[in-house]
């Protein structure tokens, strides 16, 4: 992990995203449909993101005898800090290039704004509390490469054989990882965080105005991605009554 030490600027992390977007758009998803490679491309960086996150998130915390809610960022963790924020970035400038015809974009952008605030005032203002924010960014991206697996099986379309046997195999699996992982582990986690922070675990290194900021950020998010699982299993099962009323027609 201490390799990556000397590559913590935001900007360098940045341009990496930008390239890997470009990679995409320009040459690993050239031959898809003009609306679907932006969507392609971004689901390509937040794989990057997801998967390289859960890996160097772990590894900082586990390097860090000293971790806790409180606790001091090591050069690590704010390495991890600029990783993620870079991201969060380069998304933000392919939902303002690239709106999506469906709408929503402002609920991401608003998400993205808001997590890179948690992170920045983490990395830059306080310089303490990246162990809390990092293990709830490995559970929030375990589910990285099977969310985006199926984003971009469904962004390929019918029209590809592959992408609907994919998008069928693994959406089981992302349902039910992303449930455990948001549904579960992250209200676990957040509870144990609050209470820490109500109780004044930290007030001597963060100020009330950050930590509060940074539970309304972390509970709103995570109460949108229980909703928003909530409604798939529902289109889920929904789809799977009427495929049987239809067998039973014919």
């Amino acid at each position: 992990m201490e390799a990556i030490t000397s590559f913590k600027d935001l900007p360098f992390f940045f341009s990496v995203f930008v390239f890997v977007y470009l990679l995409g758009y320009l040459y690993v998803f050239r031959r898809w449909s003009p609306a679907s490679r932006p969507l392609a491309s971004s689901c390509l960086i937040s794989l990057l993101h997801g998967v390289s996150a859960v890996y160097l998130a772990s590894r900082a915390l586990l390097s860090d005898p000293n971790r806790g809610f409180s606790s001091p960022n090591t050069q690590s963790q704010n390495s991890v800090l600029d990783f993620s924020s870079a991201y969060f970035l380069a998304d933000l400038l392919h939902l303002a290039v690239f709106p999506s015809p469906a709408g929503g974009d402002g609920l991401f952008a608003a998400h993205h704004a808001a997590v890179l605030f948690v992170f920045l005032t983490c990395r830059y203002l306080v310089a303490h509390g990246a162990c809390a924010l990092l293990a709830l960014l490995i559970v929030a991206e375990a589910t990285s490469a099977c969310q985006n697996s199926w984003t971009l099986a469904d962004a390929r379309g019918p029209d590809a054989p592959l992408a609907v046997s994919l998008h069928r195999f693994v959406t089981v699996p992302f349902y039910a990882s992303y449930s455990v992982c948001r549904c579960v582990l992250a209200p676990m986690l957040i509870v144990k965080m609050t209470w820490f922070y109500v109780s004044g675990g930290a007030d001597d290194v963060i100020p009330r105005w950050v930590w509060v900021s940074w539970t309304v950020v972390i509970v709103v998010a995570v109460s949108v991605s229980v909703l928003w699982i909530r409604n798939l299993w529902v289109l889920f099962f929904k789809e799977k009554r009427n495929s049987k009323i239809a067998k039973k027609i014919q």
